[in-house]
């Protein structure tokens, strides 16, 4: 889930960046301190919005620059255990499918794919569904829900997000749209 957050810290200004406009300075060293940063608790930064600066700062003793409280407003991604999220398939192996969701993957364990006998095409990277004989290829859109989450780090690359797509309405779009067909077929015709 995306949202917007509010963050209060102090900024530190640079004594060659003095002549510049202080929210410019700010909104520089904020963003190349926040984004991409993982907090816990609040997520991933994925981008510095609105700065608001003081313009009285406070001098350390043994360092030029002039230290600024800023507020500002970061747009954050925090996945949330059961949530329904919509993202690409990035990679297919023959142990799952990583899927993209905003700034980080998910993993989708060729156990959880669907519920069938999945097996794994090297040639062609793609994962099989014996009996409904669907594919799951890079580059196809998918549906999933939030199984498990570890945001245990400060990076990206330390976020963990484990997703199912063995649950009804989820999987690959196009299996979607096909069930939704199917259903809605049964139900003309018993009534």
């Amino acid at each position: 889930m995306y949202y917007l957050a509010t963050i209060i810290d102090e900024v530190r200004i640079p004594p060659d960046r003095f002549s510049e406009d202080l929210e410019s300075v700010a909104f520089d060293s904020l963003k190349s301190a926040y984004e991409g940063l993982v907090i816990k608790g609040l997520g991933i930064i994925v981008a510095v919005l609105e700065v608001k600066v003081s313009p009285e700062g406070r001098i350390i003793p043994g360092d030029g620059a002039t230290y600024h409280k800023a507020k500002f407003d970061a747009l954050v991604f925090s996945p949330i255990e059961g949530e329904v999220v919509e993202g690409e398939v990035t990679e297919v192996l023959e142990f799952g499918a990583f899927v993209r969701l905003g700034p980080v993957e998910g993993l989708v364990h060729i156990s959880q794919v669907a519920d069938d006998y999945i097996s794994y095409d090297k040639k062609k990277g793609e994962l099989l569904c014996k009996q409904l004989r669907r594919k799951l290829a890079k580059g196809d859109s998918v549906r999933a829900r939030v199984v498990t989450l570890s945001m245990s780090g400060m990076k990206l690359n330390e976020v963990k997000v484990g997703l199912t797509m063995r649950q009804p309405f989820l999987g690959k779009i196009e299996w979607i749209e096909e069930d939704l067909k199917k259903e809605k077929a049964a139900k003309v015709k018993k009534g």
